[in-house]
């Protein structure tokens, strides 16, 4: 389905029109990587140009591999090589040798596509509405007042992707980033036991990082790089998103850096995903819309650069009881529609 955005913006949130540049002043284009074994094994010092000091300073900034220069800005590389024009030269570099092209053949994308894969949400009704699963090279967004299970859904989902492929899962470990201290070890026991895990092995599966401020949420993301293929990462969960931003650039006066910084922070997220072939799930707040008086009085944090970011967004509400509705709501491919799911002991069920 077409992605239908609203070009006006509350005030209250006072959300700025997205730039076709990232904020680190690299073209925002299709990236074309396929995750593969060869491209991990390459290694930054094979990369012509990169002696054996400079290859450590690249590992240091977090550039593990020829495929992370490769699609790295010259911005991102201007401290660890000191000019642009060197930057600039390691870059093309890289993208020669791991054989980036800059354009490529529709084909040659459906055929990249099949690297896809979806971990389950251990909802047949949430899957279906997904097409899958949360899907891998991609940014899924959930959205939704205090209560309504986004927290529970990323627990789960840090419990799921540790299952084989035939069960829902890939079989790795999950990263999860939490920012207003909601996550609870107690919970992921309940569900592994439940999916048929050791929950001792489910819990040591599950990195965890507790993010105090949006400087440190960043650098959090930015050193996952250094550990994604080693540890065997398959899905980073942002729980939430947007608190620490909004909490420290309050007002309009401080609206241009916030949605700067947040804009960053999902174009790391979204290279992430697609470089590593992982899945990324955020969680968002909703905010007032005083002056709407008919529809939905509310909407998600963080404006048009959320939106944007996000691929899949799902809006969660309460039902009657322990029962909740997802709709998606913005999808590339999919279409707006609804499921129903129950928040029980075991985790979430049909």
């Amino acid at each position: 389905m077409p992605r239908r955005k609203d070009s006006l913006e509350g005030e209250e949130e006072g959300e700025l029109q997205d730039e076709t540049t990232g904020e680190d002043g690299s073209a925002v284009v299709e990236e074309q990587s396929s995750g593969s074994s060869t491209e991990e094994a390459i290694d930054v010092e094979e990369i012509d140009g990169v002696g054996k000091v400079t290859a450590q300073k690249l590992r240091e900034a977090g550039f593990m591999s020829a495929r992370d220069v490769a699609y790295a800005s010259i911005r991102d590389l201007l401290g660890v090589v000191g000019s642009e024009d060197r930057a600039k030269q390691i870059i093309q570099s890289a993208q020669r040798l791991i054989g980036l092209k800059s354009f490529v053949t529709a084909f040659e994308v459906y055929e990249n596509r099949r690297s896809v894969k979806y971990i389950s949400t251990g909802v047949k009704a949430l899957d279906e509405l997904l097409g899958g699963g949360i899907e891998t090279r991609a940014i899924t967004e959930l959205v939704g007042e205090f209560g309504v299970g986004k927290t529970q859904l990323c627990h789960q989902l840090a419990v799921m992707v540790q299952l084989p492929e035939d069960k829902g899962g890939l079989r790795g470990k999950a990263l999860y980033v939490d920012t207003e201290n909601t996550f609870r070890p107690e919970r992921v026991v309940q569900i592994a036991k439940y999916r048929g895990l050791d929950p001792q092995e489910a819990l040591r599966n599950i990195l965890y990082a507790r993010a105090y401020n949006s400087d440190h949420q960043m650098i959090i993301v930015d050193e996952a790089k250094k550990i994604i293929d080693s540890e065997g990462i398959r899905l980073i969960v942002i729980d939430s998103l947007v608190a620490h931003f909004r909490a420290e650039y309050p007002g309009r006066e401080n609206l241009a850096e916030r949605q700067q910084k947040l804009n960053h922070f999902i174009g790391q997220l979204l290279r992430i995903a697609d470089l590593y072939n992982i899945a990324v799930v955020f969680t968002n707040q909703v905010i007032a819309q005083p002056d709407v008086f008919f529809g939905n009085p509310q909407k998600p944090a963080g404006g048009n650069v959320v939106a944007h970011g996000a691929t899949y967004r799902l809006w969660l509400r309460k039902s009657k009881e322990n029962t909740r509705i997802a709709k998606i709501f913005d999808s590339p491919m999919h279409p707006e529609k609804e499921a129903l799911f129950r928040i029980a002991e075991e985790g979430l069920l049909d």
